[in-house]
């Protein structure tokens, strides 16, 4: 008897959002060696550098940095198609500083929100489109 150990994509997107909350140790086991990020950075620039395990680590690292508590919440149920789910989500956190050009005072809280596409092969995620309220959340900074 065979049984199965792929993961859902309901259990990959469960995972997927504790990652993003904070657990970035779940990172092997969820992306791909060659996973991509498919977004334009709130700092600016592309996100074609950000590949791999390492590469998403960093990205989310990078992100809790200047919101140490930053917590994603799902706000419309996933919509899976094949290989692909997307998700609606709010993300709120107290800004911690160190954005660059960024005027608000740290402890200032800041929400936004965006839509996650992923891509998934053989139980783990290949690609991932971000489009995120960026606008938003640089002027909660005050960096524009």
């Amino acid at each position: 008897m065979t049984t199965d150990r792929t993961p859902t994509p309901t259990a990959m997107l469960d995972t997927w959002l504790a990652l993003w909350n904070g657990d970035v140790a779940l990172a092997p086991g969820l992306v791909a060696d060659d996973f991509r990020i498919h977004t334009v950075l709130a700092a600016g620039g592309d996100s074609a550098a950000i590949q791999g395990v390492d590469g998403l680590v960093a990205f989310v690292s990078e992100g809790r940095a200047v919101f140490p508590d930053l917590k994603f919440a799902i706000d419309v149920p996933p919509l899976f198609d094949d290989d692909r789910l997307s998700v609606r989500w709010t993300a709120t956190g107290t800004y911690g500083g160190g954005f660059p050009g960024a005027e608000a005072a740290p402890g200032t809280t800041v929400t936004f929100t965006g839509t996650d596409t992923l891509r998934i092969r053989d139980g783990r995620f290949t690609e991932y489109w971000l489009n995120s309220d960026s606008l938003h959340m640089l002027r909660q900074l005050k960096a524009i």
